[in-house]
């Protein structure tokens, strides 16, 4: 970055003027793009300016700055003026129809996910970008609502094909009238490209944010670990917390990292003791008037003592305890639900249902009453003084590491304010008071959600502006000291991300077509919102349960995404042979080299419910390409419904093609050269299939039954002079085969020639071969292989923990 007194600091200077094609038109109520209008009906209060003419300054680093520089013809930004001040605008942008668009819209508060059609109309409430297929031109334009002063933007749907642009400030003591820059166009013939360049170009415009390339990811990027959520709710404690880290060690597959969620903090209720916490909280959602009342862990954690778990006689722990407290809070939930709605049915006898709660909650109370008397056996120590560094999180996580050495992060969640409700006013050294919350009328048009209408209710105790650093800092300087290496924060990106809804195992309003038709809908999120959200963060495709009944299907997603994979397995819940195929023995993964997206062919599609389109993802290995395709078909958003509604008609086999140019090779700097291979080899990973291939080749026909997917590797082929062609696989007992090959050579020098190969893991290695080869080397001694006719060479390599997993593969011709 450039020294403030720099003149380099000012965009004007580096970018300067420059004489270049000019893209858009705003003229005689046309938007037009290179000579095509894109909208028609512009009203005449709405403006065009190039980027150059409003972008004046930016913190960007120069060479970001200079590629936005040579791209900034292709840009600018949309306006509009109004006679009126308000705190709330609506206006239109003009119209299209009969045009494929995709585009992301805010289905709840808190995400967003894709929406396709073809006219202004079709558009959803809280739409936050809109990409314009422009075949005329062999290009695509995207429409991006942004923030200007103190209003942020949406695009919304308006009649006979008209897109409307909102903006609000969320104040009525904030208002304006006039909009230079509340919406920024782009356009370019690749729609990978156009994502890069238009969010390029609005981070250096509005400053507030950077993207992926400036930022440093956590090293947790490229491991395995395990997440409490859905083992415990808000029942986690330590005994459980030991107990999970265990059981996957046990199994084979140790977690490099584990995130404690909801449930480890001090919190409690308006109406309660202002210095104790809550009692026996268990499912999500009881918590979201819950304030913080103190900036450490909440007593199930501080009561814990030095060594309680690592000595011969540590205490017992049920690992049935936690499923035995959800299914009953589970049950009591739903018998809640069913009284709520005999009253408003009229019904006049609803003893019955009270009798049921009450018998319910004196369960629960025992249940947690046997809880707690051992946590206190083995938190408290009578008599004696425990110093500060052998009791509590501190204590905890130093335990945790000293029994499993391979955990290298151990971090926790919490809320941005804190806790859902924030941080209970007099509690703490901080200035805080409850403010009420509004939902703006774009937001009410969203999916209703229980959690949002308890927080509105309750209102948020937030910490004064100028004491934000102070609360952060109090809470997380504590966390630091005790062991915790990092947060995950719900409402809030930073280096990484989720991508995606809730991994949700089941509906809890009741599944039409069992557990399964929210799994695809999960995925469709998370390959769309990368689109975008890959351009400002690394993209997280969330936990997901290894028992769960579409979790191999989650699993072939995880393996390719480029990001993380973790799990949210209860006690005594786990897959280890499928966990195995996403994870080595010691907690590392075979990672893809970027992010997952989807292919060209399905951006303008709808993998949902139309009945007819796979989701297709791409990415990259180091040594070849990877496409998985997905049937997602079987469920999807209703605009009337306002809610995710099941299709069983489209929950059927889909077919589709794949061919070797559905990976976006020039994407990648290292794959770009793979993409001028002559042949390339194909691996079907769960046909267990080899094919060859070329880019003129005709596609790969494939059908994939409702809920499964099929994962095609591409790897060039190599000639070795005039001997052989040869390609490796990797190891096809993981999904991310070719992902597993570290170091790739070919050597053809004089007689010798050969390929020396590094693959990570252990189980069977699979290659190509025109021929058999003379020689067979396995970590420097000649070994035994198996060559066939169809050119499978095939081989058996283990897993040598000294070695940190790798074997050095030779073949001979």
């Amino acid at each position: 970055m450039a020294p403030p007194n720099d003149p380099t600091n000012s965009v004007l200077n580096v970018i300067g003027s420059t004489s270049v094609e000019k893209c858009f038109d705003l003229s005689d109520g046309k938007f037009c793009v290179k000579g095509f209008a894109l909208l028609s009906d512009v009203p005449i209060n709405v403006t065009f300016s190039s980027f150059l003419s409003v972008c004046k300054s930016s913190d960007a680093p120069l060479p970001l700055l200079q590629r936005v520089q040579s791209q900034c013809h292709r840009g600018g930004f949309l306006g509009f003026t109004k006679d009126t001040p308000s705190d709330r605008i609506m206006n239109s942008l003009g119209r299209f129809t009969d045009r494929n668009f995709l585009s992301i819209f805010r289905f709840k508060t808190w995400w967003s996910t894709q929406w396709v059609g073809k006219s202004g109309s079709d558009l959803q409430m809280e739409t936050q970008w809109v990409v314009l297929d422009v075949p005329e031109i062999k290009s695509y334009v995207i429409i991006i609502p942004i923030i200007e002063g103190g209003f942020r933007s949406a695009l919304q749907p308006g009649e006979n094909g008209h897109v409307m642009i909102c903006a609000e400030s969320g104040s009525s003591r904030v208002t304006s009238s006039c909009f230079e820059s509340i919406a920024y166009v782009h356009v370019s013939d690749n729609p990978f490209n156009l994502m890069k360049e238009a969010f390029s170009a609005v981070r250096v415009h509005l400053n507030t944010f950077k993207l992926l390339e400036e930022k440093n990811l956590p090293s947790l990027v490229n491991k395995f670990g395990w997440c409490t959520w859905d083992a415990f709710y808000l029942t986690v404690e330590p005994a459980g917390v030991w107990q999970g880290v265990k059981e996957f060690t046990d199994g084979g597959v140790a977690p490099r990292f584990v995130i404690i969620d909801d449930g480890w903090q001090s919190i409690n209720r308006d109406d309660e003791d202002p210095n104790e916490d809550c009692k026996n909280l268990v499912l999500g959602g009881e918590q979201m008037t819950a304030r913080l009342h103190r900036l450490d862990e909440g007593e199930k954690f501080r009561k814990y003592r030095g060594g309680s778990f690592l000595s011969s006689d540590a205490p017992p722990f049920n690992p049935q305890k936690p499923k035995i407290l959800i299914n009953k809070a589970i049950e009591l939930e739903h018998t809640v639900r069913d009284l709520n709605k005999a009253i408003k049915s009229g019904a006049t006898d609803i003893s019955g249902f009270e009798l049921k709660i009450c018998k319910l909650k004196q369960e629960l109370d025992e249940t947690f009453g046997k809880e707690e008397s051992t946590k206190l056996s083995i938190g408290e120590c009578g008599s004696c003084s425990c110093k500060a560094d052998n009791s509590g999180l501190n204590a905890f996580t130093k335990d945790l590491r000293t029994k499993f050495k391979g955990l290298d992060d151990i971090w926790v969640w919490h809320a941005l304010c804190g806790a859902w409700g924030g941080i209970r006013p007099g509690t703490t050294h901080l200035n805080t008071k409850v403010v009420p919350c509004n939902v703006s009328p774009g937001l009410r048009g969203t999916m209703p959600d229980l959690a949002v209408d308890e927080i509105v209710k309750a209102g948020l105790g937030l910490v004064h502006p100028n004491q934000a650093g102070d609360f952060y800092d109090s809470m997380h300087s504590h966390l630091a000291k005790s062991g915790i290496t990092g947060v995950k924060v719900d409402v809030i990106h930073i280096a990484m991300g989720r991508v995606g809804d809730d991994f949700w195992f089941q509906d809890p309003n009741g599944d039409p077509m069992g557990v399964y038709w929210l799994q695809g809908v999960h995925m469709i999120h998370c390959a769309y919102n990368s689109l975008w959200m890959g351009q400002i963060i690394q993209p997280d495709w969330d936990m997901f349960q290894s028992d769960h009944c579409c979790a191999k299907f989650h699993a072939g997603s995880r393996a390719i995404c480029g990001g993380p994979v973790y799990l949210s397995d209860s006690l005594g819940g786990h897959d280890f042979d499928l966990i195995k195929k996403l994870v080595y023995p010691d907690g590392t993964i075979p990672k893809c080299q970027s992010f997952a997206l989807p292919t060209r062919d399905c951006l303008f599609v709808n993998p949902l419910f139309d009945s007819k389109s796979l989701l297709k993802i791409w990415n990259f290995n180091k040594y070849g390409g990877v496409i998985g395709a997905f049937n997602c078909q079987g469920a999807g958003w209703d605009p009337t419904e306002k809610r995710i509604l099941g299709h069983t008609e489209c929950y059927k086999p889909v077919s589709g093609v794949v061919h070797v140019t559905d990976i976006e090779w020039d994407q990648y700097k290292e794959a770009a050269p793979m993409a001028e291979a002559e042949e390339f080899l194909v691996y079907l990973n769960q046909a267990e299939k080899l094919l060859l291939t070329t880019c003129k080749s005709k596609p790969i026909e494939i059908t994939i039954q409702p809920s499964s997917f099929e994962l095609f590797n591409f790897v060039p082929i190599q000639k070795l002079g005039h001997v052989a062609k040869f390609a490796p696989v990797g190891l096809t007992n993981m999904f991310n085969s070719v992902g597993t090959i570290q170091e790739l050579e070919y050597v053809v020098s004089g007689a010798e020639i050969g390929v020396k190969i590094k693959v990570k893991g252990g189980g069977n290695f699979l290659a190509y071969s025109s021929v058999s080869p003379k020689k067979f080397y396995l970590n420097g001694a000649e070994a035994v292989f198996e060559w066939l006719a169809d050119g499978r060479l095939i081989l058996n390599v283990p897993w040598i923990e000294e070695a940190g997993g790798v074997s050095d593969v030779v073949f001979l011709y």
